[in-house]
């Protein structure tokens, strides 16, 4: 048998005491070390998991720990340093959405991952929904999307605005289930409880005729993480949070002359006719643990991973130019002084 992979997790909050405890809990992976620079924080998490924390990636790599993978989780605005200083150390990295703070060190990561051979794979999580999975191989043509993602406010992320905290998750999927460039991107964004905007609204056109709305709030007092598309004959159903999907197909064989015909008769006891309503088989399984483990084995078959850094890179280039245009529908509307980014 092979041996274990050596893996770390950079950055102890939220999101890397989530990987910690999936990379305790998988069976596979060497749990080696994790990189936190808050002294508490970095206590509370070496006497949890019985495992060194160093303040740095410098201090890690001199450690030699013989290192195979790490988690990126820190800020946003330290992903370029930190996992650049791993990639050219030979460590593959995950690191969490958004890739990096601009496109100039998006376009570094993936370069450095390309030199140096290694593993670059962008935390975007839904991708690994289990209700994603299950409708992914049956997608024909989808033309309209309808992303709501609501969260209630907390104090965490606020580094980054709604767009890059929660609206991205759904910018992967729909860049991913559509295939096709953008064209056109209108959006409206607001600052409610944070100096960054908190609720956003977003029209994306692409070149193959598809539209897409998105909205993303974290200041919402109910929590909604659904995505709803057409295609021909065929209106699709996600509900991330359940991990559920609904397909309603029309038949080959509907038309309106046969429904009405139908309807006049009292025929629609039973639902229109021509409608069928389907559940795709979901494989049960926690999102993060799917993504981790998808990762590792990545890492062990030095294969492409499935969200690789140039799909992390087209999220965030989407992403910031939906903050452009936000910035300038900002001005247009004469909320200079209220909105800053």
């Amino acid at each position: 048998m092979a041996p274990a992979l050596r893996v770390a997790v950079a950055g102890t909050g939220a999101f890397g005491r989530n990987h910690l405890r999936v990379y305790r809990e998988l069976a596979g992976p060497d749990l080696a070390a994790a990189i936190e620079p808050d002294a508490t924080r970095a206590a509370v998490v070496a006497e949890e998991y019985g495992i060194p924390v160093f303040n740095s990636v410098e201090t890690a790599l001199r450690a030699d720990l013989k290192l195979d993978a790490c988690s990126v989780c820190v800020p946003t605005v330290a992903h370029a340093a930190v996992a650049g200083e791993l990639l050219s150390a030979g460590v593959d990295c995950l690191v969490e959405k958004p890739i990096a703070a601009s496109l100039v060190e998006a376009d570094t990561l993936i370069a450095l991952a390309a030199k140096h051979g290694r593993i670059l794979q962008v935390g975007h999580l839904e991708r690994f929904n289990p209700a994603v999975l299950a409708i992914e191989p049956q997608l024909t043509r989808p033309m309209f999307f309808e992303a709501h993602r609501l969260s209630v406010f907390t104090p965490r992320s606020l580094d980054v605005d709604v767009v890059l905290d929660l609206m991205i998750h759904d910018l992967d999927v729909v860049l991913t289930f559509a295939k096709s460039p953008v064209t056109e991107v209108r959006a409206v964004g607001l600052p409610i409880l944070s100096p960054k905007v908190d609720i956003a609204n977003v029209r994306v056109e692409f070149a193959s005729g598809c539209v897409a709305n998105f909205t993303a709030s974290r200041v919402s007092t109910e929590r909604v993480r659904k995505l709803r598309f057409f295609e021909p004959r065929q209106y699709v159903s996600i509900d991330y949070a359940r991990r559920d999907v609904l397909v309603i197909a029309v038949d080959q064989e509907f038309s309106l002359e046969k429904a009405m015909a139908l309807g006049a008769a009292g025929g629609f006891q039973d639902g229109l006719p021509g409608l069928s309503f389907t559940k795709p088989e979901i494989v049960p399984g926690e999102p993060l643990k799917l993504e981790l483990a998808s990762f590792l084995q990545a890492v062990r078959d030095r294969q492409a991973p499935r969200v690789t850094g140039q799909q992390g890179r087209a999220a965030l280039e989407v992403a910031l130019e939906i903050q452009r245009s936000m910035a300038a529908h900002a001005d247009r509307a004469g909320l200079g002084s209220f909105f800053s980014g």
